[in-house]
């Protein structure tokens, strides 16, 4: 059987997708708390940029996957309006059941599907946008998952990858000591969970570097794509536009 990295250790493909769904289970009641003390509340102002730059038109079909709380789907509902569809995702449950009842609370009633990013359930050429925050470094076959999503896009359509990545040399000492020895005992005090904050610093780390992930994405579909660091590289957001 195939293997792939969870964090640093390796296991099969297919016991991937059980633990990330293991990881969380755990967090998903405390995952926007969480994602506010580890970041010091940065996290909104990168999605804020996030959606800025998908500049969401209204009568547009979006299309969050990995969308967990909701935030983004909710930010792309108000720019898309009543003409337009936001379709929230998840491969977790527990997650995607966070993100409806929030947005229930928000008074959105938006279509939410729990699905696996890398097979999903949408006809060929149905969206203007997708995005994915935070969710595309868990997915196992990543260059399955982009090809994916390049085509459920309409010709001309665009992707969207938030996520952490490869930090500024300067930086990187310090973003280490903080990653493996910080951020897992803030994940036990607040959640009870450590290991699960160790994989997070440990996926970031296996994640494809910023160049690396533009060239992925080029080979799945995008025929341009660009990227925008971060403070310091922390987190990049990649916008790759499907070939016509």
């Amino acid at each position: 059987m195939a293997s792939t990295h969870f964090g640093y250790e390796s296991v099969d493909e297919a016991d991937k997708a059980r633990r990330v769904r293991g990881v969380f289970d755990s967090v998903a009641s405390k995952y926007d708390l969480m994602n506010d003390l580890m970041s010091g509340g940065l996290h909104r102002l990168w999605k804020a940029y996030a959606v800025m730059v998908a500049n969401v038109q209204p009568g547009q079909r979006v299309l969050d996957i990995a969308g967990g709380t909701g935030d983004l789907a909710r930010a792309f509902a108000k720019k898309a309006g009543d003409g337009g569809q936001v379709v929230l995702t998840d491969i977790n449950e527990a997650m995607l059941r966070t993100g409806r009842d929030r947005l229930l609370d928000a008074g959105l009633a938006l279509p939410t599907v729990a699905c696996d990013a890398e097979a999903l359930p949408f006809a060929s050429g149905q969206f203007d946008l997708v995005s994915v925050a935070f969710g595309l470094r868990n997915m196992t076959h990543k260059d399955r998952a982009l090809r994916e999503m390049a085509r459920v896009l309409k010709p001309g359509g665009r992707l969207l990858v938030l996520e952490f990545s490869q930090v500024a040399p300067p930086l990187r000492k310090l973003y280490d000591l903080y990653s493996f020895n910080v951020l897992p005992r803030l994940g036990k005090l607040v959640t009870g969970d450590e290991a699960s904050y160790r994989y997070l610093a440990e996926s970031i780390r296996m994640h494809p570097a910023q160049e690396e992930l533009k060239s992925l994405m080029k080979e799945c579909g995008f025929g341009h794509v660009d990227y925008h660091n971060m403070t310091g590289g922390v987190v990049a957001l990649h916008v790759g536009v499907k070939c016509e």
